[in-house]
């Protein structure tokens, strides 16, 4: 695998070619959470490497993809036969979605074995330098103690229960809540404004001060003892930390994208896509809030689990 080498992947979690992946199938493995892909995600340092053809340029071309659960981007491209390669397209013709992005053939697949994967000859291997975008940290929010606007205050329910299936919709239309899929009209009306401390921001309507950030993709068990723990460190001052509920959580969600691809406030940082909430459901799993998707879900609390945020009551 010279290209492997080439490419600086020697070493990396998950440092093969997965044959399996296609760029239809990594909405479920890494955007839709609780499909068909939670089993295969074990752990945030793992990075699943395939090849696919970017349609949108003129030629299309052979490209390396490196995904992970909160990141992609294209390592390579490789100069295959360009009539192999349209040949390919041509195959698919117009089932293919609508990003242009084509699964590779028998007929690539072998190419690639042969030509890229079993020899050390890397020459076709053609690296694309590109850098993971940096986060801004910047809220453009007012800050805490600035004059207020006329605001209602809006109590919510702050501790944990068991929660059925069939009724997260009433509970999101009861509360106004945006969720794309149980109702997308939703209109909560909350209030933000930064704490000035670079960790976190309040909720002048709700009352509750959130956590930005938060802990990487963990089981329920791991996320718990990352809550005590920044009790136990009082986090920003405070040891009263704790998971939200779902209407907590659902009070953040907002209807239009950011510019970070997430349903909800660009104060709060994208490694956190989807959170684990203090609901569980009735009769099993977990309750998660997925700004990526902005909607709620359920799933295992251990593959691959879920990202942490806290909260707590002014």
């Amino acid at each position: 695998m010279g290209f492997f080498k080439k490419l600086g992947l020697v070493g990396k979690v998950g440092g093969t070619i997965d044959w399996d992946i296609t760029p239809s199938y990594t909405f479920t493995m890494f955007e839709s959470w609780g499909g068909k892909g939670e089993e295969r995600i074990r752990n945030n340092d793992e990075r699943f490497y395939y090849f696919f053809i970017d349609g949108w340029g003129t030629p299309p071309k052979l490209c390396l993809m490196e995904r992970a659960v909160k990141h992609a981007r294209v390592l390579a491209w490789i100069d295959a036969p360009q009539d192999m390669i349209d040949r390919c397209i041509a195959e698919q013709g117009k089932l293919i979605t609508l990003d242009r992005s084509y699964a590779v053939n028998a007929a690539i697949k072998q190419w690639l074995i042969e030509n890229v994967i079993e020899t050390d000859d890397d020459s076709r291997v053609v690296p694309i330098v590109t850098e993971l975008e940096k986060e801004s940290l910047e809220t453009g929010l007012p800050l805490k103690g600035a004059p207020l606007p006329d605001l209602k205050k809006l109590a919510l329910r702050c501790e944990g229960r068991a929660i059925a299936e069939d009724n997260v919709a009433d509970i999101i239309r009861q509360g106004d809540f945006f969720d794309s899929e149980h109702h997308p009209d939703g209109r909560f009306g909350g209030y933000l404004a930064d704490n000035g401390d670079g960790l976190t921001v309040s909720d002048m309507a709700t009352g509750l001060m959130w956590q930005r950030g938060g802990c990487d993709i963990s089981s329920i068990r791991k996320v718990r003892k990352y809550v005590e723990q920044l009790n136990k460190e009082k986090f920003s001052g405070f040891a009263d930390w704790r998971l939200p509920t779902m209407e907590e959580a659902l009070s953040l969600s907002v209807p239009t994208l950011n510019d970070k691809g997430l349903y909800i406030s660009p104060c709060f940082s994208k490694e956190q896509p989807f959170i684990f909430l203090a609901d569980w459901r009735e009769p099993g799993g977990f309750w998660f809030m997925d700004y990526k998707q902005g909607s709620v879900f359920w799933a295992s609390g251990t593959i691959p689990g879920g990202f942490g945020r806290v909260c707590r009551s002014i």
